[in-house]
C-alpha cells in the first residue's frame, strides 16, 4: 500500500522461518484490516535480515548515545520502528516460546531506548500460532508473557493478541474464528 499523508504507519515483523507460514498469515489478516482502516504497512521477513545477537556492550544505554553499536539489519529497523504509530510482531512457537528470530529482534529492541521513551510509544499487536490443541501445553502463554513484560516495561501499549492451533504451513487458514479476530485487530490498532 502507498502510504497516504498522515496515515498511521504500521511496521509488520515476521519471525517465522516461513514466508507463508502460519504466524505470517495471522500478520497478513492483522495487515488486511489495518489498510482497510487507512494504515501504510511495511513488512519484514526477519529470518531474512542480518540480525544478530545483543553484544551487551550498553553503548546504546550511554550518555547522549546514537544507538546500537551493531552494525547489521536492526539498524534499517530502527528508524521503521521509531517512525511507526504500530508495529506487528508474528511468531509461530518453537520450543515453548517464540521463535529465535523474534527473539533476537525483541532482545535487540533495548537500543530504542536510546531513541528516548518516545520510541516505544506504540499500539502492538502479537500474532502467534503453535502445533499444540493448546497455549499453555505448546508455549504459547510464554511467548505472550514475555511481551507483555516487556512492553509494560518500556510503556508501550499491546492492543490486543491473535493466536491458534495450526501444525502444517497454512493450516491456520481453515481457522475462520481466528481470521477475523486478526482482521478486526488490525482496524483496532489503527483507530
Amino acid at each position: 500500500m502507498t502510504e497516504q499523508s498522515g496515515a498511521k504507519k504500521v511496521v509488520v515483523l515476521l519471525g517465522s522461518p516461513r514466508k507463508q507460514g502460519n504466524s505470517a498469515l495471522l500478520a497478513q489478516r492483522i495487515v488486511q484490516g489495518a489498510e482497510a482502516a487507512g494504515a501504510g504497512v511495511e513488512t519484514f521477513y526477519l529470518n531474512g535480515m542480518n540480525i544478530r545477537p545483543c553484544q551487551s556492550c550498553y553503548a546504546c544505554q550511554k550518555k547522549d548515545s546514537k544507538g546500537c553499536a551493531v552494525d547489521d539489519d536492526m539498524q534499517i529497523l530502527y528508524p521503521k520502528l521509531v517512525e511507526a504509530s504500530a508495529w506487528v510482531i508474528a511468531s509461530p512457537v518453537f520450543w515453548f516460546t517464540m521463535s529465535a528470530q523474534t527473539k533476537l529482534f525483541m532482545d535487540r529492541c533495548f537500543a530504542l531506548m536510546a531513541y528516548g521513551p518516545e520510541a516505544f510509544r506504540k499500539r502492538i499487536a502479537i500474532a502467534m500460532t503453535f502445533g499444540d490443541t493448546d497455549p499453555f501445553t505448546s508455549g504459547c502463554v510464554n511467548a505472550l508473557r514475555t511481551f507483555q513484560d516487556c512492553f509494560r516495561y518500556v510503556g508501550a501499549k499491546i492492543t490486543g493478541m491473535v493466536y491458534g492451533s495450526a501444525m502444517e504451513a497454512g493450516q491456520i487458514e481453515s481457522n475462520a474464528s481466528v481470521l477475523a479476530q486478526a482482521e478486526a485487530l488490525g482496524r483496532k490498532l489503527v483507530e
